[in-house]
């Protein structure tokens, strides 16, 4: 080949060399760029604070005076005079009257079931009315309450005297006997009925709200921790808690078992004798601690909490009590104004 021929020959293999180069350049320039990695979450941090910790409760409760107690005559003869329903018992005072005679309240758990006339009479009736004959002012010693004797004679007739009570010692249609104070809850005999067997009801002299609790439940609460009880009417009343059953009941048709709780209220909160409420109670109370929402714990593999520090170290802590979505923590290295990682 001629030296011009070989000089173009070279030439055009560079040309394509240049070309294929360029080619692979251009390739090369426009190859996509690898995805950028993606934005961690932004972290969601709080203060450990100092704070009281309380753990409120709403529960249902029925306002009344308590179970009743039907009250019944032994005596004979026609009812003349009723009590009218809320009126209140008191020892020693009418209840109401057979023949128009008074029949008077006594405090006690045995009821007169013989004439109390005589000495030598031996029983609980006896030293019943002796305790009350004492209450009352006439008290009547005697190394043998429980025995009737001419002290205790002479002493009931002073009271029957001063109280115009008619006939000798004490029969039982002239008394009934009430375990204390009481209120008259209904009237169930008319004037004009015969005096024997139940006339009337009596409750408890004082409002009581009852709320149906579950065992656990009731194991939380204790004689004299104080509640609100709300009335139909939307008012709050402070009350307390007077006492907590020992027995758990079930219902009739197979209901879990529950304990009864009673609340007193401090004052009247319903003009009904009965009526639907709700109570509040504080079940938890912890003043001056340390604590963080429960979603700031993190559950350590080998048991236990920790807390996570922004920069993602963890501190241990010690979890006391939960109340109102937040949590007790306690530890080395926790002190009030630690931030912490928390989860929503």
């Amino acid at each position: 080949m001629a030296p011009e021929s070989l000089l173009r020959a070279a030439g055009a293999v560079a040309a394509v060399t240049l070309v294929a180069a360029g080619a692979t350049l251009a390739v090369r320039g426009h190859r996509p760029a690898p995805p950028a990695p993606q934005a961690d979450p932004t972290m969601t941090t709080i203060e450990v604070r100092t704070m009281d910790l309380t753990d409120e409760r709403t529960v249902n409760g029925t306002l009344g005076f308590g179970p009743a107690r039907v009250v019944k005559s032994t005596g004979t003869g026609v009812i003349t005079q009723l009590p009218g329903v809320g009126r209140k018992t008191s020892r020693g005072k009418e209840l109401y009257r057979v023949d128009d005679q008074p029949v008077v309240v006594l405090y006690g758990d045995t009821p007169l079931f013989r004439p109390l006339d005589k000495a030598g009479l031996t029983g609980r009736d006896v030293l019943e009315v002796r305790q009350n004959l004492t209450a009352l002012g006439y008290p009547a010693r005697s190394l043998h309450p429980e025995v009737s004797d001419t002290g205790l004679l002479a002493a009931l007739e002073q009271w029957r005297k001063d109280h115009d009570l008619s006939g000798p010692g004490l029969t039982p249609g002239a008394a009934v006997v009430l375990p204390g104070p009481s209120r008259v809850s209904q009237v169930t005999a008319q004037v004009g009925d015969p005096a024997e067997g139940p006339l009337l009801s009596v409750t408890a002299t004082e409002a009581a709200v009852t709320v149906s609790m579950s065992p656990a439940d009731a194991a939380s609460v204790h004689t004299g921790t104080k509640v609100a009880v709300i009335a139909p009417s939307g008012t709050s009343a402070p009350a307390k808690i007077t006492a907590v059953g020992r027995a758990a009941t079930t219902g009739d048709s197979g209901e879990p078992a529950k304990v009864d709780v009673t609340i007193t209220p401090d004052k009247p909160i319903s003009a009904y004798d009965a009526a639907a409420v709700q109570v509040r109670i504080t079940t938890l109370a912890r003043k001056g601690v340390l604590a963080v929402p429960v979603g700031a714990l993190v559950a350590l593999a080998e048991g236990g909490y920790a807390l996570q520090r922004p920069d993602g170290t963890l501190v241990a802590v010690k979890t006391g009590v939960f109340a109102g979505g937040m949590v007790q923590v306690s530890g080395p290295g926790v002190t009030d104004g630690l931030t912490v990682v928390s989860t929503p």
